[in-house]
């Protein structure tokens, strides 16, 4: 067994959402509520971190460090096990310090975590290492926690998600999500084969090319299956990605997310996110009404989390 810290408010629920499918007129929707995890506002890092801080306890870690964006939610709920279990936590986040903190920034200031800014984000893996050195020389006994939670450890958490997911009875043809460093889908993929998921999964890519995200969720699944001793290699072509909607670019909100947003909070009272939920609805909503989801079909969108963006100052959208 992995060693694996049980914080995460589990089994997340599963929901129906009657008044959109009817709005949409097919196909059957469900919601699997991974934004209610419990961790700083829950999302699906805390599955990770679950593995992840397990990992870092054993290793006798004091201080977590780990990097992202400016309103990361995978920084924030690193920040907030960081507090929970009497960490240090030191984030290095790209773009330039507002002058007042808002969204998941204020979050990573209320949990005490001490950030380093990066202006360019072809630094930050640069000033990351260097960061960990200094930590580590200085005693404070640093584990670094991988981009997005997205190591072979990390993913473990998706893969257990799946086996809870089957366990919860509901049949459906397709599960839905929003994905950019892969490891929620690497998880979920390696979690398919070893409990018997036979639909489709199918991740709308926030920033990465089809090709690229493929590659990386292949490779990582492949890695999961080592470390749990049951080696099995996927390949590229195997893993559903569509990276139609993510030309714009990370974190631009356009009428896509704007809408999907809309239609989720006044149809069934649910909030999205504007860069990852968003998107991933929004992609989710456009294939379904160009015919690409029968309306036939059974549908799981797995809601990742990430609503605390909704708040940032940042965000300039009029909904």
């Amino acid at each position: 067994m992995f060693p694996r810290l049980f914080f995460a408010h589990l089994p997340t629920p599963i929901e129906e959402l009657p008044r959109l499918t009817k709005f949409l007129n097919g196909p059957q929707l469900f919601i699997k509520r991974d934004d209610q995890t419990g961790l700083a506002f829950g999302g699906n890092k805390t599955r990770k971190l679950e593995f992840l801080l397990g990992e870092a306890q054993a290793l006798g870690a004091k201080t977590l460090i780990t990097a992202g964006a400016a309103q990361s939610n995978h920084c924030r709920q690193t920040a907030a096990a960081a507090a929970h279990f009497g960490m240090s936590c030191t984030l290095v986040l790209t773009g330039e310090e507002p002058s007042l903190p808002s969204g998941n920034l204020l979050l990573d200031d209320l949990f005490g975590a001490k950030i380093i800014w990066v202006k360019d984000r072809s630094d930050r893996e640069k000033v990351l290492q260097k960061t960990y050195g200094k930590l580590a020389s200085s005693g404070k006994n640093p584990y670094l926690v991988p981009y997005g939670g997205s190591s072979p450890i990390g993913a473990l958490g998706y893969v257990y998600a799946m086996q809870e997911f089957l366990s919860q009875g509901i049949p459906v043809d397709w599960v839905i999500f929003a994905s950019s460093s892969g490891g929620t889908q690497a998880g979920l993929v390696c979690g398919a084969k070893q409990f018997g998921f036979n639909g489709q999964l199918l991740d709308i890519s926030i920033d990465e090319p089809k090709i690229k995200l493929q590659t990386i969720v292949s490779q990582l699944a492949t890695s999961i299956t080592d470390l749990e001793k049951q080696p099995f290699i996927f390949q590229p072509d195997e893993i559903l990605v569509n990276a139609d909607y993510c030309g714009v670019g990370y974190g631009i909100f356009t009428n896509l997310e704007k809408n999907a947003i809309r239609l989720f909070a006044e149809y069934e009272g649910i909030l999205l996110d504007p860069v990852y939920t968003g998107r991933a609805a929004g992609g989710m909503l456009d294939l379904i009404n160009k015919g690409f989801i029968k309306k036939s079909s059974r549908v799981l969108f797995w809601h990742t989390g990430g609503q605390p963006a909704l708040f940032a100052s940042a965000y300039s959208g009029t909904i």
